[in-house]
């Protein structure tokens, strides 16, 4: 069977380097500059053949390289986790900063919250070349809600406990939201900001 991406998985390859090395050119900017690291971790992917032509039926899109490379934005991920708040709208703002970069679509799950809890900055952004890149940015607390709330919901048949669950997760979520905002304060603090 081809490829879904057919003959452009170098290009995607050569769209995740290139992200990948600019934010790790603007870390080690950060980290000459301030003795810090703004990113705790940070992941990439190119999304698998299989979940790929998943997401193309779940549309109801063709499983062609049209629909993966210019119909659904995320063939090229990163998940970038970054130290604090602040951390995440600096380096959104970087990326606005490149010509051969657009910033499509952003959603902003920091300050518009799920209603389940879910906190995170998500960035589309389509290249010179047409192909696009999901970005999500969060911080560590956002990112280890996110890890264990996947990990909760697809274990097991939760039925009759639904309801506690969910207003569990989301307190926790609101909790660990307002650790962000306390440890930015004191970050700000130490440095002279407030």
């Amino acid at each position: 069977m081809e490829s879904i991406y057919g003959e452009h998985l170098p290009e995607l390859l050569e769209l995740q380097e290139s992200l990948m090395g600019r934010i790790g050119l603007l870390r080690r900017k950060i980290i000459a500059k301030d003795g810090v690291d703004p990113v705790e971790h940070c992941l990439t992917r190119i999304k698998t053949e299989e979940s790929m032509r998943a997401k193309c039926r779940s549309r109801g899109l063709p499983e062609t390289a049209d629909s993966a490379l210019y119909k659904i934005y995320d063939a090229v991920g990163l998940r970038i986790v970054c130290t604090f708040l602040d951390d995440v709208y600096m380096i959104r703002d970087y990326l606005r900063g490149f010509d051969d970069l657009k910033i499509e679509n952003e959603k902003d799950y920091i300050r518009n919250v799920k209603p389940n809890g879910y906190r995170s900055l998500h960035l589309i952004l389509r290249a010179k070349n047409g192909f696009y890149a999901e970005i999500q940015l969060r911080t560590i607390s956002m990112d280890t809600w996110a890890a264990l709330e996947h990990q909760l919901k697809y274990k097991r048949d939760v039925s009759g406990n639904e309801e506690l669950i969910v207003s569990e997760l989301k307190r926790c979520a609101d909790e660990l939201a307002s650790t962000d905002v306390s440890m930015q304060t004191i970050r700000n603090l130490i440095r002279g900001e407030i």
